[in-house]
């Protein structure tokens, strides 16, 4: 009996192998020289002695695009996208992937999936089984591995407890690639063409639209126009001083906070310096909690690492899968914060326990042997992998310190503080009465610091302790200040920020987020500023103000939105794969015709932020239709611009452009340039 077994990367695939041989295989490299084949003999089910060989794919083995026709861009009318005929095509050429697997898989007799357990891993299973349906024998039985992480454990359990794979989910990636694909290219097409055909100074190479893209560029537009529509306001607070018995001043807060009147801030003013006293109302001593936080899923840790570790998403992610496949976390791709009930979150801090050079291991031992340990809170459990933990003890070298270790550390103090006491402190809040206003005086004092001994960033500062005051006390004013001052406007969003409101309006998914907004940044739409804050660039405020011009649900998130819900309920089984994508798609089909008869609406706004080709670039070579010189445009793409043909011609990127010797082609007569690519 052959057992044939596929896993998501060669990493993993040694890995798992490695696990369930005992360490006892051989390995060979395969002839694409990507990935590796794992054999060895042992029992599979009632058979003692089967044929295991493992290998793996590199991600995806093939991807969406339109048939070679559709692919000039001068010659297809963009409309056509909507209906235009695709096919499934190498993600890799160089790859060799579908010629590999079928290789590899000739002759087996039980195939077992261990792609990543995430509806692109199951999207992954069928590429494979497409691969090698022709080469494994005829009532080969097709079975699935679900695990969480690469450990002994997770692994052995997930090997004898095998499942199927699930063609709903693969048909949802299906009709997401399916409906980017059309919908991204027909929009990205028509707008790239129009605009770098009339403006020399965009500074981008494709002028893309995306169903998901878009509406992430969308919020940070929509922050930049607050900033620039916010008048500030002024605004007036009192504070009182007092002096206690002991000399000490003490400062009072009012408790209206502000007021926006100026006449009625003076009023309060007048009336407490008449009476010039003050008379303790309550004194108030409260225990209260800061809660411990809940599991750690994919949301969670992007935000963390932007706001806190200043790492981009996707730099965070790539980063998370790295330590996910070389065995340190487990699964890094999740939406749920509630750990199962028969998780051993003890053996994990024991394990923990053992990495060296760390602040941890006294406080994992007051939870181990002191009776701190706490069950950890209730959250959310949306059915798909468990919350991010560490899985095995490292240190800084030997995860690869940098990043690598900076986010391990996090995951680990994360894992710690769920499991940690809350921290309990005191709040003493004294109030005071002012003719008849009310001011008060407070103060914090830390009982037990709980998880913020792990996560100090989140620590509760202790505040110079309240002197004794009793009730009916009074007081002389020593000072009363009325202060002047002025509302801020908001600042640009953040990463962190970003993330949310995705999360929040349902753009993206855990493992898309990070796509989008790198795609926001890579396309000059946004820079990254300094506390990864996202400030829009012109080409970016023109193209969402355009949108809103001409339909702004084309960059509101309500859109996307309600396709990632029918894509879910595909995942679901509940709603047909076709229906769904011919439905979205005949509706965006009628925004891009709307669109397009409307251009001119988003044109006059691309008319006053760019300057247009005439007016661009430098006289570089000759024409070979009226003779006259066309003009260099050197700003991103690369182009010669005809004034007189009103012809735009594409050139090579990323590279140096010059004249080739002053010769003209013998067919049609423009003069000739070189392209030196940068790289030579």
């Amino acid at each position: 009996m052959i057992i044939f077994m596929v896993a998501e990367k060669p990493s993993l695939a040694l890995s798992i192998s490695q696990i369930l041989s005992n360490g006892q295989l051989s390995s060979r490299k395969g002839f694409n020289n990507v990935c590796s084949v794992h054999e060895w003999t042992g029992k599979f089910q009632s058979n003692p002695s089967a044929r295991f060989r493992m290998t793996s794919v590199a991600g995806h083995v093939f991807g969406l695009d339109f048939v070679p026709r559709y692919n000039n861009w001068d010659k297809v009318d963009p409309s056509e996208l909507f209906a235009g005929e695709t096919l499934k095509k190498e993600a890799s050429p160089n790859h060799h992937m579908p010629a590999f697997l079928e290789k590899e898989s000739r002759g087996a007799d039980v195939i077992i999936l261990w792609l990543d357990c995430d509806k692109e891993g199951e999207n992954i299973c069928f590429e494979v089984l497409d691969c090698i349906k022709n080469s494994i024998n005829q009532n080969a039985k097709v079975l699935r591995a679900r695990f969480s992480s690469i450990t002994d454990k997770d692994i052995r359990h997930a090997f004898s407890n095998l499942a199927y794979p699930d063609k709903n989910q693969s048909l949802s990636v299906d009709a997401r690639q399916e409906l980017d694909l059309r919908i991204g290219c027909a929009f990205t097409r028509f707008q790239t063409r129009y605009f770098q055909g009339k403006y020399g100074d965009l500074d981008s190479s494709c002028i893309s639209y995306g169903p998901c893209q878009t509406p992430t560029l969308g919020f940070c537009v929509d922050r930049y126009d607050k900033i620039q529509s916010f008048q500030s306001e002024p605004y007036w607070l009192l504070t009182i001083e007092i002096k206690h018995t002991n000399d000490k001043i003490l400062k009072l807060y009012w408790d209206r906070g502000h007021v926006f009147d100026k006449e009625i801030a003076y009023f309060f003013l007048n009336n407490i310096k008449a009476a010039n006293k003050v008379r303790v109302v309550s004194i108030k001593t409260e225990k209260k909690h800061k809660a411990r936080p809940n599991a750690l899923n994919t949301v969670d840790l992007l935000k963390v690492a932007s706001a806190g570790l200043g790492m981009s998403p996707q730099n965070a992610m790539q980063v998370a899968e790295r330590l996910y496949t070389s065995g340190y976390i487990s699964y890094p791709r999740t939406e749920t914060t509630q750990y199962a009930d028969n998780a051993d979150l003890k053996s994990v801090l024991r394990d923990l326990s053992n990495c060296s050079d760390t602040d941890w291991r006294s406080h994992i031992k007051s939870l181990l042997s002191e009776g701190q340990y706490t069950s950890p809170k209730r959250g959310k459990d949306v059915g798909d992998h468990p919350p991010i933990t560490p899985v095995k003890a490292a240190s800084s070298s030997s995860v690869g310190g940098g990043d690598y270790w900076r986010l391990y550390d996090y995951i680990c103090r994360h894992f710690i503080a769920t499991v940690s006491p809350d921290c309990i402190y005191e709040e003493t809040t004294v109030l005071f009465d002012a003719s008849n206003e009310a001011f008060s005086l407070s103060g914090k004092n830390v009982i037990e610091p709980g998880f913020t001994t792990i996560m100090p960033w989140k620590r509760v500062s202790n505040d110079e302790p309240i002197p004794s005051l009793t009730i009916n006390e009074i007081f002389t004013i020593e000072d009363i200040k009325l202060d002047e001052r002025h509302t801020t406007a908001p600042d640009y969003l953040t990463e962190s920020e970003l993330i949310s409101l995705m999360e929040k309006h349902g753009i993206g998914t855990d493992a898309s987020i990070p796509v989008h907004i790198n795609n926001i940044c890579e396309r000059n739409y946004v820079k990254v500023d300094n506390g990864r804050r996202l400030i829009p660039t012109s080409l970016g405020i023109v193209l969402v103000h355009g949108y809103q011009k001409i339909d702004p649900e084309l960059s509101l998130p309500h859109m996307r939105s309600s396709v990632e819900t029918e894509l879910n309920e595909i995942a679901l089984g509940r709603v047909n794969y076709q229906q769904v994508v011919s439905h979205v798609l005949r509706i965006f089909e009628q925004k891009f015709h709307y669109f397009v008869q409307h251009i001119q609406g988003m044109d006059s706004l691309f008319e006053v932020s760019f300057s247009p080709l005439a007016a661009s670039g430098k006289p570089f070579v000759r024409c070979g239709k009226c003779r006259r010189y066309m003009k260099l445009i050197e700003s991103r793409p690369s182009r010669l611009h005809c004034e007189t043909c009103k012809e735009t011609y594409n050139l090579p990127q990323n590279g140096t452009i010059k004249v080739f010797k002053e010769l003209r082609c013998p067919l049609d007569e423009f003069e000739l340039v070189q392209y030196v690519a940068n790289n030579y």
